[in-house]
C-alpha cells in the first residue's frame, strides 16, 4: 500500500508531534493514516503502509479506541476488524478535549480541592495555598467555560470562533456603559 507524498508528510508529521503531545510515535503515525484514507484500513494494511510491527499496530489502535479516536468496521466476507476516524472534525476535536480533560485538568482540579482543604501549618503553607486557590479558580473557570462550550451546536461554535477581535471590541463597549462590564461592576459595588 504506497502513500501519496501528500499522505506521508502528514503520517511523518503526526509521528513526530506524538512525541510532543505526550503519545507514541507510532500511535500518531497510525491515527494519521487512518484520518487521510478513504477507506478503513484493517492492520496489516497499516503494518504494510507504516513498516511498523504488527504489535505496535495492535497496541496503537488500542490507545486510540482507549481515546474513542477510531471507529471499529466490518467488511462483509471479511472476518479481519478494519478501522478508520471519525468524519466530523469537530466530533474529533471534542473528543480530544474531553479525553484531555478527564486525563489532565480533572485530576489536577481534585488535587487542588485537596490541598485547598487542608489547615495550613505555618506562613509557607498559607502563601502556597493562596497561589494553588488562584490556580484553582483559573483552572476550575477554565473547565465551566469549556463544559458550556462542549455543548455548542458546530455552526455556533463556528460562529464563536469567527468572531475573534469583535468579542474584544464588544467586551471594551460594555465596559463603557454605565451597569456593564468591569467599569459598571466597580461602579455597581461602589453604591
Amino acid at each position: 500500500m504506497p502513500l501519496s507524498p501528500i499522505v506521508q508528510d502528514f503520517v511523518a508529521h503526526f509521528g513526530e508531534m506524538g512525541s510532543r503531545w505526550g503519545i507514541n510515535r507510532s500511535v500518531g503515525q497510525i491515527y494519521a493514516l487512518l484520518y487521510a484514507t478513504r477507506e478503513p484500513l484493517c492492520a496489516d494494511d497499516m503494518v504494510e503502509a507504516l513498516k511498523v510491527s504488527r504489535s505496535n499496530v495492535a497496541m496503537g489502535l488500542k490507545e486510540l479506541q482507549g481515546w474513542g479516536l477510531v471507529l471499529l468496521r466490518h467488511k462483509p466476507g471479511d472476518r479481519r476488524d478494519y478501522f478508520t476516524t471519525p468524519d466530523d472534525v469537530w466530533t474529533i476535536l471534542r473528543t480530544l478535549a474531553e479525553e484531555r480533560k478527564k486525563r489532565e485538568i480533572d485530576p489536577t482540579l481534585t488535587m487542588l480541592r485537596e490541598v485547598l482543604m487542608r489547615e495550613p501549618e505555618n506562613d509557607e503553607e498559607r502563601y502556597a495555598q493562596e497561589r494553588l486557590g488562584e490556580m484553582h479558580a483559573l483552572i476550575e473557570k477554565l473547565s465551566d467555560w469549556y463544559d458550556d462550550v462542549k455543548v455548542m451546536e458546530t455552526d455556533r461554535l463556528l460562529m464563536l470562533l469567527g468572531m475573534g477581535s469583535a468579542v474584544t471590541k464588544l467586551l471594551e463597549t460594555a465596559d463603557r456603559l454605565p451597569g456593564f462590564g468591569r467599569k459598571g461592576a466597580k461602579d455597581s459595588k461602589a453604591s
